[in-house]
């Protein structure tokens, strides 16, 4: 009996390993288009979505008040630097609840080099997946295609790789 009970297990199991690698294979693969924003930045200026076409952008969530997104941001420098004049772009936008005259100081003291926007209303973190957690971030390919979503910290050794292999597509 025991020995029946452990086949069935072992075929359930099976074939929800099978499903599931099925649909997450097919999420992977599926490319969304980023939402058509308008992002106001810290000088006052304004940039759509559609102005990156072309290029391949990190659309960065966080707060001066989180953690990890402080501790994430010199890895975000870096990786602007390294890529930026190939093509690629950054744009962090700081989440509505973040005072904005803590975000233009954290711009200005640690001299990001990418554009800075606020979402002083929410509206951008609701139309980019109803953002809430930070530090979210956000790949999008030349075509304007969502390719990847990072919840945290991202491994940005695979990151990197991702945007190299981006920015070779035409």
């Amino acid at each position: 009996m025991t020995a029946l009970i452990r086949l069935k297990s072992r075929r359930l199991w099976l074939a929800a390993a099978v499903l599931a690698s099925g649909l997450l294979g097919a999420a992977c693969s599926t490319k969304q288009a980023a939402p058509e924003t308008r992002f106001v930045l810290l000088d006052g200026s304004q940039i759509t979505t559609e102005a990156f076409k072309g290029k391949v952008l990190l659309v960065n969530f966080w707060a001066t008040s989180c953690v990890a997104c402080v501790a994430e941001m010199p890895q975000l420098v870096k990786t602007h630097q390294q890529f930026h004049a190939r093509g690629y772009e950054t744009l962090a936008v700081a989440m509505s609840y973040d005072p904005p005259a803590y975000v233009v100081n954290f711009s200005q003291t640690r001299q990001l080099p990418f554009k800075v926007a606020i979402d002083n209303t929410g509206a951008i973190a609701k139309a980019w997946g109803d953002t809430k957690i930070t530090p979210t971030t956000y790949l999008v390919n030349k075509r304007g295609e969502i390719v990847k979503q990072y919840v945290g910290e991202p491994d940005f050794a695979a990151l990197n790789q991702l945007i190299e292999k981006l920015m070779a597509e035409s």
